[in-house]
């Protein structure tokens, strides 16, 4: 921790008019039998709330010199370090000798503070702007202030809660300019801050990782959450577990936010890819390789060609490289009995032979 030498109090460092009128008091007290005189004693740490460090600050015992001023105390939040013979000379000045000093070389003096964080400060005007003018809830804005936010520290006396006086926000820009207040203990004067900046509602948002060709299928690495402002995310931003196994409809840059518009399901066929089509109706099931004329995913109705026949049919793709025609799939130009003409696998018909 960082100290820093303690400035003299140069307009407190006046006569000892304060200190001989209290002794003259005190000597016209009596003093009982059994009191025991206990000498002055220097303490090794002090703490203080005010901004001026007195004899009875820094000395047990010190009698009717306690509330004199000596020093400045350092800033608010802050620790000192003030040599002890520098101290003794001060005392002995103000008649305050014989102080058991402990053997301490050095003594600290820290003022006490309240310390307003920049987190809590941050939370307090999210709090202020939520819901105003079409924000959401605090929890989804990010404020930006126009200048660094940093650690406040407040005079302890200041114990009541951050509260806004004044709020002004612009929905078309997003700025907001906060005034704060927090009450002082005891009907002290309250202390006041204002706070300017932006406010933005953001989302959840899946982005993609990486630079993304066109067709390429997302995988789970592909994908990252990110915190992106509502307006830039609209309503058609695809969920994460939605975007996964999916291919792409277009190239996307790496920090791209996943629009449903920009993914589509993977193709299962690929034109001019050699497959196989399937032929299954009424307990008949036949093969055969074809070569697809579409592109297509699962579901899809695509043509293709058949190779034996060089007939054009059209069936529905259900697997990878797999295209079925049944009796409930779409036949555009041929019909069930085209595929099984052409199959190698036909079944042959024969005649029923003459009784003799």
């Amino acid at each position: 921790m960082m100290f820093r030498t303690l400035l003299l109090a140069s307009a407190l460092l006046g006569t000892t008019t304060g200190f001989a009128a209290a002794q003259s008091m005190s000597q016209g007290m009596p003093q009982s039998a059994g009191d025991t005189l206990m000498g002055p004693v220097l303490r090794a740490n002090v703490s203080v709330t005010g901004d001026i460090v007195r004899i009875g600050d820094v000395i047990d015992n010190a009698g009717p010199a306690a509330a004199i001023a000596i020093y400045r105390a350092p800033d608010l939040g802050t620790t000192g370090s003030l040599p002890t013979a520098q101290l003794l000379t001060k005392l002995r000045a103000y008649q305050v000798i014989g102080v058991d000093t402990q053997n301490i070389p050095e003594i600290s003096v820290t003022r006490l503070a309240r310390t307003l964080s920049s987190k809590d400060i941050e939370h307090q005007i999210a709090h202020v702007l939520e819901r105003r003018d079409g924000l959401g809830d605090a929890a989804n804005l990010t404020i930006t202030f126009d200048r660094e936010l940093r650690a406040l520290q407040l005079d302890p006396a200041n114990t009541g809660d951050l509260k806004a006086i004044s709020t002004r926000f612009d929905s078309r820009n997003g700025r907001f300019d906060v005034l704060l207040e927090i009450a002082a203990a005891n009907g002290g004067a309250s202390t006041r801050l204002r706070f300017t900046g932006t406010a933005v509602e953001t989302v959840e948002a899946a982005t993609v990782a990486r630079n993304v060709e066109r067709n390429e299928v997302l995988k789970a690495s592909d994908i990252v959450i990110e915190r992106r402002p509502k307006a830039e995310v609209g309503n058609d931003g695809a969920r994460r577990e939605r975007a996964v196994g999916m291919q792409t409809r277009k190239a996307l840059r790496a920090g791209q936010v996943l629009r449903l518009a920009d993914l589509a399901k993977p193709d299962l066929v690929q034109r001019d890819q050699m497959v196989t089509l399937i032929y299954d109706a009424d307990g008949l099931y036949l093969t055969m390789r074809a070569k697809a004329l579409d592109s297509g995913s699962d579901g899809d109705a695509v043509s293709v060609m058949n190779m034996h026949s060089k007939r054009t049919l059209q069936g529905v793709v259900t697997g990878p490289s797999q295209i079925s025609i049944s009796n409930g799939s779409p036949r555009v130009l041929t019909t069930t009995a085209t595929v099984a003409d052409s199959s190698s696998t036909e079944p042959k018909k024969t005649e029923p032979k003459k009784a003799e």
